[in-house]
């Protein structure tokens, strides 16, 4: 939840540590973290082992926290599902006293992935005013875009048009979060906004909760600058190979 703000422990550096070398080769445009403390050294440690991007400024925004869960925070997952059970309810549908439902919750993701998408609509629009063309020219390196886990996808390669221009990306952003959240976000995008899933996957896999560093890999095209109506793909979800 958010209101206990505890480090991460020896293991979640660990498993940071490994996000990071797994990840070390993709450059990304922009990084936000949640607020709290556990995602904040995840991002810095993330970024500390990256080839391209080290010095890149990490933007921290309440709208990525964990989901509120009033009275059950900090006390173990079995008194949540207890409290569940007596109220006669299921996790994760639950809400104890005091906490997020999860159509709030949806709601920050939707708002942040909106900002985002602005973000990325904008950034589109300087490119062009800056060098008068309509599209990103080619002057980025495209290896600076390899992503581990493509090669292990069937699904959504980022060459999929015939101009191979999608290489070059606009925006390249990471975002670090928190399980509960992520759960809720992804369910957004498949139920609100059509998201491609990878053929492989199972409905257990999409309503399942990340490994901590586990890695999940959207493309959003917006075509024209169109923010009412983005195109996403899911390349790989809760990916950790690098566990």
């Amino acid at each position: 939840g958010q209101g206990v703000d505890e480090p991460l422990s020896a293991t979640g550096f660990r498993q940071a540590d490994a996000a990071g070398l797994f990840l070390s080769n993709v450059k990304f445009t922009h990084v936000f973290s949640s607020d709290l403390l556990r995602a904040k050294q995840t991002a810095a440690t993330i970024l500390g082992k990256n080839k391209f991007c080290k010095d890149l400024e990490i933007k921290y925004d309440a709208r990525l926290r964990e989901r509120k869960y009033g009275v059950a925070e900090g006390r173990p997952l079995a008194d949540l599902k207890a409290m569940a059970k007596t109220a006669g309810e299921q996790c994760p549908s639950f809400t104890p006293s005091g906490g997020e439902t999860l159509d709030e919750v949806r709601e920050r993701a939707k708002d942040f992935f909106e900002f985002m998408c602005q973000l990325a609509v904008e950034l589109e629009q300087k490119v062009q005013d800056t060098r008068g063309a309509p599209s990103r020219s080619s002057g980025t390196s495209e290896e600076q875009f390899v992503f581990p886990w493509t090669n292990h996808s069937s699904e959504a390669e980022l060459s999929s048009d015939n101009s191979g221009a999608s290489k070059i990306l606009d925006a390249n952003i990471l975002v670090v979060s928190h399980g509960a959240y992520m759960r809720n976000w992804i369910g957004y995008f498949v139920s609100d906004l059509n998201c491609s899933l990878p053929t492989n996957l199972t409905k257990s896999q999409l309503s399942s909760v990340s490994p901590n560093t586990g890695v999940s890999h959207f493309i959003v095209k917006l075509e024209n600058g169109n923010l009412l109506k983005p195109e996403i793909t899911c390349v790989c979800l809760n990916q950790d190979s690098h566990l």
